[in-house]
């Protein structure tokens, strides 16, 4: 399952079943488990854990040192879960000590290639990152959010759960759950309906998340304001209740 060109260290733990293709190299403290693949020409280095059934593409660096001044050499982390498919030329890097101390990506992600995760980054599950999206250090990528093509999060950015990105998309605040933005930099264009209906979601609740939305975006009310009206629809549905804690966290501002 090794191919014989491959540079496997004695130290790093490899699943029986795990596949390495062609001048892969994996560092001593990696742990790759079980039905993960891992192409040709793909370096796997620092204190990586790599989950089940994942599949890593040719020449992606995983695991490098963060792109981050201040690094030092402290032994961070990067953790990846299970059934995540990692294109071609994606590159992952460990975190900081000046945050968690680790990058971390769920399960069942889709990132197409060329895709930079960044030191201390959080992805949730289900989300799929399109070509050459990046994520500068210290975002949050909620689940089931939509990344487009050649999309940057700046640092410290949290995109919400079942947000959309359009292609090209700037995005320098944060992002609420459920709301479709796009352009340079990034404005609101509605909530992704279409992807809450796939999820599941009832009409009622589309309809109450569309409240929210023209609340926040459409009523010509402060922010307060608006997040008091949230507050009242968050009382009936359980999906606004995260909308509206969303918006209630000072970080970077909202993309209004």
């Amino acid at each position: 399952m090794i191919h014989p060109t491959a540079i496997v260290d004695p130290a790093a733990k490899l699943a029986d079943d795990v596949e390495v293709g062609a001048f892969s190299i994996i560092g001593p403290d990696v742990e790759i488990g079980a039905g993960t693949r891992v192409g040709p020409q793909v370096v796997i280095e620092g204190h990586t854990r790599i989950g089940r059934d994942n599949h890593i593409f040719q020449f992606c660096s995983i695991g490098a040192i963060p792109q981050d001044k201040k690094f030092a050499g402290e032994p961070t982390r990067l953790e990846i879960g299970d059934r995540n498919t990692i294109r071609e030329y994606c590159s992952f890097n460990l975190g900081t000590a000046q945050d968690g101390g680790v990058t971390r990506v769920g399960n069942d992600n889709w990132i197409m290639a060329y895709v930079h995760v960044a030191h201390d980054c959080l992805v949730g599950d289900h989300t799929i990152f399109a070509n050459n999206a990046t994520l500068a250090g210290h975002v949050t990528v909620g689940d089931w959010a939509i990344l487009g093509g050649f999309t940057g999060v700046h640092q410290f950015g949290r995109v919400g759960a079942h947000s959309f990105c359009g292609v090209g998309t700037v995005l320098l605040q944060d992002l609420p759950p459920y709301v479709t933005v796009a352009g340079n930099p990034a404005a609101p264009r509605g909530i992704n309906a279409e992807g809450l209906k796939r999820r599941g979601f009832s009409a009622d609740e589309i309809a109450a998340i569309k409240r929210a939305y023209r609340t926040l975006y459409r009523s010509g009310l402060g922010l307060d304001e608006a997040r008091e009206k949230i507050d009242e629809i968050a009382e009936t549905f359980a999906s606004v209740r995260a909308f509206a804690d969303f918006i209630a966290v000072r970080n970077r501002g909202i993309v209004r």
